[in-house]
């Protein structure tokens, strides 16, 4: 994240409180956890000052560690050899894409932190929400303000996926007939084929146009009414395309 949110995790404030206290003091500290569960963002807001170098730059990483007492070091999993390292005397706060710790991390460090993934951290995610579709409303100027479903929005990878998915959803509102058929032209150029294209690819509007038309209007009369066809017809639509 280009902005820090506090969180309203129990466990992230704990990490975060207890990083705050080791600032005064020269030890060692790792914090893991999955892949964009925001460390890197959290450690950098309390450590704003001090260098960062990549583990997976050997190096620059030892050339860094000879000259700094005090020290980031991203990707420490990316290490070929870190039972190796010699971090006494040193502030170092390491930060690792790992879901384990190894063994030897407990000779290298006095504090292990364990970053809990986005989905344990149901507390955090309307803030998130809302700031990802503030971001979304200025980088592509859209002007909605439709609240998304939290439950449709995807967090298999953490905060990567979480901002992506508030980003196409944002999109997904906004678009004008235009679009959506621009969108679609360039879909069937890609994938027209085959000796029945009208018919498999009739669903793609037929469908949403079904469900939505039952989301807005609640009655299968109604919509049978909009759409003009019989409401027989409508039955025989829904049914083909499973939709309740």
């Amino acid at each position: 994240m280009s902005d820090y949110l506090s969180s309203e995790n129990p466990v992230v404030r704990q990490i975060e409180e207890s990083l705050k206290l080791t600032r005064g003091l020269f030890i060692s500290s790792i914090i893991i956890g999955e892949p964009h569960s925001g460390k890197r963002t959290l450690v950098r807001r309390i450590f704003p000052h001090l260098p960062v170098v990549d583990g997976s730059e050997e190096r620059e990483l030892m050339q860094m560690l000879e000259r700094e007492q005090e020290l980031i070091i991203e990707n420490f999993e990316a290490i070929p050899s870190p039972e190796n390292l010699d971090l006494e005397g040193k502030r170092i706060i390491a930060i690792a894409d790992l879901e384990a710790v190894p063994e030897h991390y407990d000779r290298l460090f006095a504090f292990i932190y364990h970053m809990p993934p986005l989905r344990e951290r149901p507390e955090d995610l309307p803030a998130l929400q809302e700031h990802f579709l503030n971001e979304a409303r200025r980088t592509m100027q859209l002007t909605g303000t439709s609240d998304l479903n939290l439950e449709k929005l995807d967090l298999s990878s953490n905060f990567r996926s979480f901002r992506a998915s508030i980003f196409r959803e944002a999109l997904l509102r906004e678009l004008n007939a235009a679009e959506l058929e621009e969108g679609l032209l360039h879909y069937f150029i890609r994938t027209l084929e085959g000796n029945n294209a009208y018919r498999e690819n009739l669903g793609l509007l037929e469908r949403p146009l079904l469900k939505a038309g039952l989301q807005r209007y609640k009655s299968q009369l109604k919509l049978a009414e909009v759409l003009g066809i019989n409401r027989n017809t409508l039955r025989k639509k829904l049914h083909e395309y499973r939709i309740d």
